[in-house]
């Protein structure tokens, strides 16, 4: 995959423009979820299927850099992977335009796709966007909300993360000659896996040790994000106190104060639950890649379904 990136070529006027996407696919990210198209693809049909299914990965992963530079606009995060964002570097219209231009790669690598069933595959992507734009709309509605739930939350999640996860698996069966029903399984299976992977990425966040996090432990507090393990502890809170803090912790909390917020979760059961649910999420995921023929790829898929469902730092 990383060769295959590094080969896709663009003009080098406007420098404005082309630098800018250069940047943001040098980034160098872990491509799970191209590994996902290719695996899926070669678990159906063979090692011609995954180089059938080449494009399409491109595409998958073209287009969640494109999430990526959009989000940090809205985040405005100054960092992404370790390097500056393209906003951070450039400068807001200029990462907007980068990721405009990304995503119009992202369609036009996924219509190279050697398929008799483009239009499927078109469709799959299509609603895909569809989902994460809803995903990210009740995301920063969120943010000023006081009344999300946690299942609120997670239905959120399934457009963020897990819309793309079920989009990678589905090109890969779809290219690699699956059914209906394979792909509707595995499209189920990707968003319990999205679910897994944000309940454990919101967990760590709270209990992590900041050397292996790579990042603040506990910057979701601080930030007053909703996640899943604030909106369960506003659920379970009882007493007063506890009740008066976490919805204090909506307006932000200071760095100093996080320790308190782990303990108070703790002593609720939050962080117990938060592991279990992610657990239930990850075995439901994994159970539902058992519709992968027997072999090297699914076992490699199933591997790397569980390392994503079940991250430690």
């Amino acid at each position: 995959m990383e060769a295959a990136l590094a080969a896709l070529t663009f003009p080098d006027s406007p420098a404005e423009l082309y630098e800018p996407v250069r940047h943001a696919l040098a980034g160098k990210g872990k491509r799970v979820r191209p590994a996902m198209v290719l695996l899926t693809a070669e678990a159906f049909g063979g090692s011609a299927a995954r180089e059938r299914a080449m494009p399409a990965a491109l595409a998958v992963e073209v287009f969640h850099t494109f999430t990526l530079v959009h989000d940090d606009i809205m985040d405005d995060a100054p960092t992404r992977r370790g390097r500056p964002t393209v906003h951070e570097e450039w400068d807001e219209a200029t990462a907007i335009l980068a990721g405009d231009l990304l995503f119009s790669l992202a369609a036009d690598l996924l219509r190279q796709s050697d398929t008799d069933r483009l239009g499927d595959a078109l469709g799959a992507f299509h609603e895909t966007v569809a989902r994460l734009c809803e995903g990210q709309a009740l995301d920063l509605a969120f943010e000023t909300r006081r009344d999300v739930t946690p299942e609120a939350y997670l239905g959120m999640i399934d457009g963020k993360t897990g819309a793309l996860l079920q989009l990678a698996l589905d090109l890969g069966a779809l290219i690699g000659g699956a059914d209906d029903a394979a792909r509707a399984e595995l499209r189920t299976a990707g968003r319990a896996l999205g679910r897994a992977f944000q309940i454990q990425d919101d967990l760590l966040d709270v209990v992590a040790e900041s050397e292996g996090w790579g990042k603040a432990v506990g910057g979701d507090l601080v930030a007053g994000k909703r996640t899943w393990l604030l909106l369960r502890a506003l659920e379970l809170a009882e007493a007063e106190d506890d009740r008066a803090f976490f919805d204090r912790v909506l307006d932000g909390l200071a760095p100093e104060e996080v320790p308190d917020a782990r303990a108070r979760m703790e002593r609720l059961g939050v962080l117990r639950e938060a592991s279990d649910a992610a657990e239930a999420e990850a075995e439901r995921g994994c159970g539902g890649l058992s519709v992968l023929p027997a072999g090297p790829a699914a076992d490699a898929l199933l591997a790397l379904a569980r390392s994503l469902a079940s991250r430690h730092a």
